[in-house]
């Protein structure tokens, strides 16, 4: 698989998130050139354990993400932050624990939007809402360099491409910047040939970042 970078939109202190935003941004992707090649989705979903009795001590995760890609419609990825684990199952495995009722979908967050052929890149731009509401919790995009699967022989590429599109985006003026946080991957046991899983991580990661910025 292809090195993939995902990044969140940063909004300036006291600034909120717009549509206009994510409208700029796809602009910005199609004035470097970038050609529309459909829809984009990922599901983000935040499980929590449905305990029964209080006074029981609870011998498994509190809390865990479930995700699902688009381009892996067979899978589904499991990120377990605590114990810094991420599992790749089958996509059944959702029904599994529906009926097991061991955990409860608390939060589900729907990313979704436009993906763009520009040159060896694909890059999706999108927005983030709950599946409950139309209420904008972020902006996201995924910058894949199609030619390499290794992340270190990709990385100086996609420091250059990101390095582009800042300046890009800079001229809208928008109040904010899209921002790429480095996930450990190594804490998860992650090796330098990209998979589906290092994607996973990086929801996580960027999940994290999206609440920080909601509660700043």
């Amino acid at each position: 698989m292809t090195v993939k970078w995902l990044m969140h939109w940063q909004p300036k202190p006291g600034t909120t998130l717009s549509t206009q935003i994510l409208a700029e941004a796809c602009q910005c992707v199609e004035t470097l050139g970038g050609q529309k090649d459909g829809r984009w989705r990922s599901v983000l979903t935040f499980y929590r354990p449905m305990q029964r009795d209080a006074n029981v001590p609870v011998e498994h995760p509190r809390d865990f993400l479930g995700l699902s890609l688009q381009e892996q419609p067979a899978k589904y990825y499991f990120i377990l932050r605590s114990n810094r684990m991420v599992v790749e199952a089958e996509a059944s495995i959702q029904v599994v624990m529906e009926k097991l009722q061991s955990y409860k979908a608390r939060v589900i967050l729907n990313f979704e939007g436009f993906q763009y052929k520009l040159g060896d890149f694909q890059v999706r731009v999108g927005k983030c809402v709950p599946s409950t509401s139309e209420a904008l919790r972020g902006i996201m995009m995924e910058i894949e360099y199609i030619p390499l699967s290794s992340i270190e022989k990709s990385r100086q590429v996609l420091e250059e491409f990101f390095d582009i599109w800042q300046e890009t985006i800079s001229k809208k003026s928008l109040p904010g910047h899209f921002m790429h946080i480095d996930s450990n991957f190594g804490d998860y046991g992650l090796q330098d040939l990209y998979t589906s899983q290092h994607t996973a991580v990086q929801y996580a990661t960027c999940m994290a970042q999206l609440i920080a910025a909601v509660r700043a």
